[in-house]
């Protein structure tokens, strides 16, 4: 894919940046998505380096993660495809192996967030959405489909609002309450990305029925969060609450997806314009360094800042869309 002034500025800003499992993850594979295999083939590297004993990728500092550090295993995977280095493999296979085999489960066998409770009087046995990026779309690309489905189902029973047809943040299912039951926009956003790349993921390893599924559930997502989409492409942080600030990466991350959807031609053409507009929003906040403004910011993500998931979703949202340009389909 050809360079772009803008994309080599907000990549040098968000290589700089401090970076936990799931921003490794979500970065390198951003990158990837991008074409730039001299910078995610090191980041999976880095993130074997950096991998536990139990087989976690990419720790640094807390060891309390546990789908987090999947966000990394793609990478590690299509990293051996490209170099046939055991290396890779060997790190992809330990991560499923702890997944399947070691990770922490819900009763009904979900894959837990975390190892511990972050907010006192909630037990460990939690489900936030923004694992539905990080574990499925793993599990798929490593031959695990219908594990993949099996969890994304039960994301669905812990945190699909049918009301409103969107995900609430976080569940605590031994306890069977909420511990944020907020229509995070930036967490629908990880689990729209997450159900498209499962999709893609089970259709390439031959299960066209887990991934029309999947297809169905994505597009149904997309059209709930497209209601509470701002003139200018952005959403409010908590969806359907106006008085939260405006977040920029939600409204990348469903950029990202539409580019997507339309690259697999599941759904339409037409909504193109949609992200079209989104980035040129998106654009007009890239400050000289290459940093985005006026996204859900890091270390809390409950007040608006900078953040390297920020920069990764605007990177997969100009890839997608550079794509569908050069496949004549926008």
């Amino acid at each position: 894919m050809k360079s772009h002034p803008t994309c080599e500025r907000v990549i040098r800003s968000m290589l700089a940046m401090q970076r936990y499992s799931w921003e490794q993850g979500v970065c390198a594979q951003a990158l990837f998505e991008l074409g730039r295999k001299d910078l995610w083939i090191p980041m999976a590297y880095d993130a074997i380096q950096r991998q536990s004993p139990d087989g976690r990728l990419a720790l640094i500092g807390s060891s309390d993660s546990v789908s987090d550090p999947a966000s990394s295993g793609e990478v590690c995977f299509r990293a051996y495809e490209e170099t046939g280095n055991p290396f890779y493999l060997t790190g992809a296979r330990r991560m499923l192996a702890y997944l399947l085999h070691d990770a922490p489960r819900t009763k009904d066998g979900i894959i837990c967030h975390n190892l511990v409770s972050f907010e006192k009087g909630f037990s460990d046995k939690q489900i936030w959405i923004d694992g539905l990026y990080m574990v499925p779309p793993f599990l798929a690309v490593m031959g695990q489909a219908e594990e993949a489905a099996c969890q994304i189902a039960g994301y669905n029973r812990a945190l699909l609002d049918p009301e409103s047809g969107l995900y609430v943040h976080i569940a605590d299912t031994e306890n069977q309450t909420f511990v944020r039951q907020k229509h995070w926009a930036t967490g629908n956003g990880w689990a729209l990305l997450g159900l498209l790349r499962t999709a893609e993921a089970a259709c390439a390893q031959g299960f066209s029925g887990i991934a029309a599924d999947l297809f169905h559930q994505a597009s149904a997502l997309l059209e709930h969060m497209l209601r509470y989409q701002l003139p200018d492409g952005r959403f409010h942080d908590i969806l359907d609450e106006d008085a939260s600030f405006v977040d920029g990466t939600s409204s990348m991350m469903v950029a990202a997806a539409i580019a997507r959807g339309i690259y697999d031609r599941t759904i339409p053409a037409g909504y193109a314009a949609k992200a079209a507009r989104t980035l040129q929003t998106i654009e007009g906040t890239i400050d000289e360094i290459g940093l985005i403004h006026g996204v859900c910011g890091c270390p809390d993500f409950l007040r608006e800042g900078t953040s390297a998931e920020a920069q990764a979703a605007y990177l997969m949202a100009h890839a997608w869309m550079q794509k569908c340009q050069d496949a004549g389909l926008i």
